[in-house]
């Protein structure tokens, strides 16, 4: 009887052997797996999605100039998707998103990421008139973008979101906004005015708050980085924004390696999960 019982434990310890050798519990460590997994990410927009200003740029993303330190490749790096397809590229106006980047979505996409609007509102525009013109001048030019933003930009914008829900139509999707540049009565003794400061903060209020309801009636989340980016802005002490890069203008006015990782990617972890 004793032999019996040894014989019939020590078989069962040498079929859970087996089992686990021959792939029957790897099968539940694989299925665990597959429900942990991140899902399939396509990252969409513009510059500020893109990387502009934070280096490491992919020689294989040419003139769009993605960045292995802008968010999207951040996030994907920490969360390891199924699949991550990044398509934001520098210089995208809405058109751009719809003509150029959406090839990667499709049924099984899971995630999507996009921050678009500010090219269509001539961003590069208003800062050029704000550094070279007068304060009126910047004023004027900034006021023209808030009037375009109002009339305009929501049409083009439900363009892209209606596309993304064509394409993607399981995908949890994240607007990202765009930061306020200036701290006001901050560190900077020379540049632009106060006014002129104050004006361009509020034309990124403006286009936040534009982009954020386009975002709530297509049913996505907007991830605001303002308060991230609060005491990190121009003339801070401590900016994690470009003010005017002469040695590559392009680079002006967008985040740092540490605006997107400090910034743009906490608030698209939370958003994302």
């Amino acid at each position: 009887m004793r032999l019996s019982r040894f014989t019939s434990y020590a078989s069962s310890l040498l079929l859970a052997a087996a089992c686990t050798l021959t792939g029957v519990g790897a099968a539940h460590a694989d299925s665990r797996d597959e429900r942990a997994a991140a899902p399939a990410y396509v990252a969409l927009g513009d510059s500020y999605s893109s990387g502009v200003g934070a280096g490491s740029y992919d020689s294989g993303s040419g003139s769009c100039k993605r960045s292995t330190r802008a968010y999207p490749a951040l996030w994907a790096a920490q969360n390891a998707p199924a699949s991550f397809s990044f398509t934001a590229c520098s210089g995208a106006r809405t058109g751009d998103v719809l003509a150029n980047q959406l090839g990667p979505l499709n049924s099984g996409t899971g995630l999507v990421s996009v921050s678009v609007g500010g090219n269509d509102a001539g961003f590069a525009d208003v800062m050029t008139t704000c550094v070279l013109q007068s304060e009126s001048a910047c004023v004027n030019r900034v006021n023209q973008a808030k009037a375009y933003v109002d009339s305009t930009l929501p049409g083009q914008l439900d363009r892209v979101y209606s596309a993304i829900e064509s394409k993607a139509p399981s995908a949890r999707v994240v607007v990202l906004g765009y930061p306020r540049f200036y701290k006001l009565g901050g560190s900077c003794l020379a540049g632009l005015s106060e006014g002129e400061r104050r004006a361009i903060n509020g034309a990124a209020d403006h286009l936040n708050t534009a982009t954020a309801k386009r975002a709530a009636d297509h049913g996505f989340t907007f991830g605001d980085v303002t308060s991230t980016f609060t005491g990190h802005e121009i003339c801070s002490g401590d900016s994690w924004l470009h003010s005017v890069n002469w040695g590559d203008i392009g680079e002006s006015y967008h985040p740092t390696a540490a605006g997107q990782s400090g910034g743009y990617l906490p608030v698209f972890r939370g958003a994302a999960s």
